[in-house]
């Protein structure tokens, strides 16, 4: 079932109060679900194939949407990953807080420099009223967040730093435990964030592959596989029948607001991207960006096949959404930070059977 609202949703917020509502009027029953948050990084709402988008299979997503309810107008607070992060975790806005100099939150430096927060703040985050009703906070992936506002800092365990599929194992094995207390499991995947080392790394249609010299991160060597076609099948081919086409805000708008060219420059690589990509350069880098969705996808599955096979299903509360999304072509640009629909909007379903 999909819910579509006129206004916007900005998520962060709307998920920190339904969860910490849910679990204190949970308080006092004699059954509390535990409730697990799956947390994408990079991911706009319309990749997946629940929402409508052909050129790639989600069904880990698409069970979740299936058997839950998918909101379509979820914004984040801010698209860019530290300061969507901090939302999640305190429920406020990032503008409410300033970094080390002063300064409104709003960018990745400003808001990992955040200084140590107020008691306010602190007996007010996700985790303390997940505690006040009982529940065991347990955390793996991405943090990305100031030293004040880390798991750690809020009284999570966490299960690992691993951001891909040994997170999703250890994940799978501690849904699989059998749990004293209703416990809150934030799930931190990293993918489809690897998308970003396209334009970064210099990779193009023409030159789609790292040097065989070159020391590869995790990263680099999810994005080399995405990169690569299908086989078999020809250039041509590729094009006419698998790869995405461009969309139809491809080229950047006439009336461009300056604020757009201020931010692109701080960024060389976003610039190179805009002026030196061709149609296929984008085309690939959105091919790249649906297939590293299907790799976050797979990890999300083994997840959900835990909570069947040890039974907890019926019992599980799974919250599902991204920090923020990708532009993904449109306006002749790739990356984050830009409140344009693509890099704004993101997926947020919750499913409870």
């Amino acid at each position: 079932m999909k819910i579509s609202k006129k206004t916007s949703l900005f998520y962060a917020v709307f998920v920190f109060s339904a969860v910490a509502t849910s679990c204190l009027l949970a308080a006092g029953t004699a059954e509390k679900p535990n409730i697990i948050y799956i947390y994408t990084d990079q991911q706009s709402a319309t990749m997946m194939s629940c929402a409508g988008n052909p050129y790639l299979k989600t069904p880990a997503m698409d069970y979740i949407a299936e058997n839950g309810v998918r909101f379509e107008r979820a914004y984040a607070t801010n698209p860019v990953c530290s300061p969507a992060r901090v939302s999640l975790m305190t429920g406020r806005f990032p503008g409410y807080f300033k970094d080390k100099k002063g300064q409104l939150a709003r960018s990745n430096k400003q808001a990992m420099t955040i200084p140590k927060v107020t008691d306010e703040v602190k007996k007010t985050t996700l985790a303390a009223f997940l505690k006040e009703a009982g529940y065991d906070l347990a955390y793996g992936g991405k943090e990305h967040l100031p030293k004040s506002l880390t798991p750690k800092a809020l009284g999570f365990k966490t299960l690992t730093r691993d951001e891909r599929d040994e997170l999703a194992t250890e994940c799978a094995r501690f849904i699989e435990q059998k749990h004293e207390k209703p416990y809150f499991l934030i799930v931190s995947l990293i993918n489809p964030h690897d998308i970003c080392y396209m334009a970064l790394d210099g990779l193009t249609f023409d030159k789609p592959a790292y040097p065989a010299s070159k020391k590869l991160k995790p990263a680099q060597q999810k994005l080399a596989e995405a990169l690569k076609l299908p086989e078999g099948v020809s250039e041509a081919e590729f094009f006419a029948k698998h790869c995405p086409p461009l969309p139809a805000n491809f080229e950047p708008q006439q009336d461009e607001p300056r604020a757009v060219h201020a931010m692109l420059k701080r960024r060389s690589f976003r610039v190179r991207a805009r002026k030196d990509y061709t149609e296929k350069d984008w085309r690939l880098h959105r091919w790249a960006y649906h297939r590293l969705t299907e790799v976050v996808d797979r990890q999300m599955q083994k997840l959900l096949d835990a909570l069947k096979e040890s039974g907890q299903e019926e019992n599980t509360l799974i919250i599902f959404s991204s920090d923020h999304g990708d532009m993904d072509s449109a306006h002749r640009m790739e990356h984050k930070g830009f409140l344009y629909e693509e890099s704004a909007r993101i997926p947020f379903m919750a499913m409870w059977r």
